[in-house]
């Protein structure tokens, strides 16, 4: 639905400029949103790997202070995926905000 895709664009757009480990996209989205957004560790990692098993993003293990994390990154997909779904959420929040607007004209 609606939801899944919007989190799905939230954690690509997170890595739109470098790699980041799960832990750190989660804290960008939530500094990005101011709040409005937080990621779970029980929701963030089933995303991730949804994510990687499309193609959307990729994985690599690296060593960071002594232990092993997972550095996840953009592919070419992934930049696809989010410019087109950017376009898709900017259409329904426009849609929404005419609902809530002018209800009657919204069908129009």
């Amino acid at each position: 639905g609606f939801a899944r895709d919007l989190n799905e664009l939230l954690v690509l757009s997170a890595l739109r400029d470098e790699k980041k480990h799960g832990y750190q996209i989660a804290l960008d989205i939530e500094e990005e949103s101011r709040g409005l957004v937080k990621f779970r560790h029980g929701t963030l990692y089933p995303i991730l790997h949804r994510l990687e098993s499309e193609g959307s993003v990729r994985g690599s293990w690296s060593r960071g202070g002594g232990r092993r994390r997972k550095v996840y990154g953009l592919t070419a997909a992934g930049r696809r995926r989010l410019s087109g779904g950017t376009t898709r959420v900017e259409d329904v929040v426009a849609r929404l905000l005419a609902v809530l607007r002018n209800p009657g004209e919204a069908k129009a």
